[in-house]
């Protein structure tokens, strides 16, 4: 037997498990359907702010740190500055209330600058 047909074969045979899986996979309910298709949005915005959360505290732990307090305070502080920004981005793009959606702009707008600041005080000071 060739190495393409046993690859064929091979693939058959997966195909064919899945299926059986698939088809052993119990159906939802109605009202199981009802309640997801409710939390689109709410879906969207929750695994954004995830999202969001999950990369800082990546982003933040990823630094290295050098012992100097202040360069140390400010390499930490630009992911945390980036994961508002990502987060009030969610905002805009799922959240309703004008009064929110003003903050959210706000926070860019504010936490943008500081991350500038921060950039600039780096590229001013480096880590020695």
């Amino acid at each position: 037997m060739t190495l393409a047909k046993k690859i064929v074969l091979l693939l058959m045979a997966a195909g064919m498990l899945l299926a059986v899986f698939l088809e052993s996979v119990p159906a939802q309910s109605e009202e199981m359907k009802h309640d997801m298709a409710g939390m689109g949005a709410q879906g969207a915005s929750t695994e954004g702010y995830k999202a969001a959360m999950d990369k800082m505290h990546a982003d933040m732990m990823a630094s290295q740190y050098t012992g100097n307090a202040d360069v140390d305070f400010v390499r930490g502080m630009i992911p945390h500055h980036q994961g508002a920004i990502d987060m009030a981005t969610v905002e805009l793009a799922n959240g309703k209330d004008p009064e929110i959606r003003k903050l959210a702009e706000g926070v860019i707008a504010a936490q943008e600058a500081e991350i500038k600041q921060m950039q600039d005080w780096l590229a001013a000071h480096p880590a020695k």
